[in-house]
C-alpha cells in the first residue's frame, strides 16, 4: 500500500468505518498471488506506477481469465497484451465490461469509477499504415496508464513532406514514439525536428532482407540522433510503456514546482 493509502486506511480506523480486523488483514495482505500457473505481483502499483500486465501469447484462455479476475479482486487496472481470437472470444465473454481493441490486440478492465484526467503529451507516430498494430498497442499502453496521447500515421520518409506537415504537433510533444519497420528511418528524422525524447520502435514489416525488423532495429540503434532511444522489435507496450513513464515524471516535476 501507498503511504497515502495507509493514512486512509488508518483514518477509516479512527472513524469507526473500519474495523481493526479489517485494517489488519489490509496491511499484512500477501504481496503476491500464487494462482499455481502464474505468481502475480500486487505491489507493482505501489512501487512502479502501474499494476503488472499481462502477456497472453502463449497462455490459455483460462490462464489470462484467472490473472485477471485475480488482479480485479485486488481492486487493480488489469491490461493484457498480445490477446489472440479465442482469448479475446473468451474474455469478452467473462468480462463485457472490458475495452477490447483487436487491431492492438490488447484489452483493458479498469477499476470502476471516474478515472484522473490524462496528462502530458505522447505523440505515437507510425511510418506506414502496415506498422498500425504495433503503434497503437503503444498508443492504448500510454493511455491506460494515464497519458494524453495521440496518433499521427504513415508518414514516413519515402515522402519526407507528410512528417514535415506534422512538425508544429510533434515540437508539442513531450514525448514522440516512432514506429517503423523496412528501413527504420523515420525515427532519425524526427529526433531531428522536436527537442522531447523519441522512442523509436521497430517493426518486422518488411521484404527478406529487413530480416524481421532487424534492419530497421540496427538502423534505429545506430542514428545519429542524440534523442534517439530503441526498444525491442514490435514492443509497442513497452515504447507506450516508457512513454507514460516520462510524462509522469515530467508531470510530476511540474508539480512540486508549482508547490515549491
Amino acid at each position: 500500500m501507498t503511504a497515502s493509502e495507509v493514512r486512509q486506511l488508518l483514518d477509516g480506523v479512527r472513524g469507526g468505518v473500519v474495523s481493526v480486523e479489517d485494517a489488519a488483514t489490509q496491511l499484512t495482505g500477501s504481496p503476491v498471488a500464487d494462482l499455481g500457473f502464474a505468481t502475480l505481483d500486487l505491489q507493482r502499483k505501489d512501487r512502479c506506477g502501474f499494476p503488472e500486465v499481462v502477456f497472453a501469447e502463449g497462455k490459455t484462455a483460462e490462464w489470462v481469465e484467472g490473472a485477471v479476475r485475480r488482479l480485479s479482486a485486488a481492486g487493480q487496472d488489469c491490461y493484457v497484451t498480445r490477446v489472440n481470437h479465442a482469448q479475446a472470444e473468451h474474455l469478452a465473454a467473462h468480462f463485457p465490461a472490458a475495452e477490447q481493441d483487436r487491431l492492438a490486440r490488447t484489452f483493458w478492465l479498469p477499476v470502476p469509477g471516474a478515472r484522473p484526467m490524462p496528462i502530458g503529451r505522447v505523440c505515437v507516430v507510425t511510418a506506414g499504415t502496415s506498422d498500425l498494430p504495433v503503434a497503437q498497442e503503444a498508443v492504448n499502453t500510454a493511455r491506460v496508464m494515464g497519458a494524453n496521447t495521440e496518433l499521427i500515421a504513415d508518414v514516413g520518409v519515402a515522402g519526407i513532406h507528410r512528417v514535415l506537415r506534422q512538425r508544429e504537433k510533434l515540437a508539442a510533444a513531450d514525448v514522440v514514439v516512432v514506429v517503423a519497420g523496412m528501413d527504420g528511418a523515420l525515427p532519425s528524422v524526427v529526433g531531428g525536428l522536436v527537442d522531447c525524447p523519441v522512442i523509436a520502435c521497430p517493426t518486422s514489416v518488411g521484404y527478406g532482407a529487413a530480416f524481421g525488423g532487424v534492419a530497421a532495429l540496427l538502423t534505429m540503434l545506430n542514428s545519429c540522433s542524440a534523442g534517439v532511444c530503441t526498444v525491442n522489435i514490435d514492443a509497442g507496450f513497452k515504447a507506450g510503456y516508457m512513454a507514460a513513464l516520462i510524462v509522469k515524471r515530467i508531470e510530476k516535476a511540474r508539480n512540486s514546482t508549482a508547490q515549491g
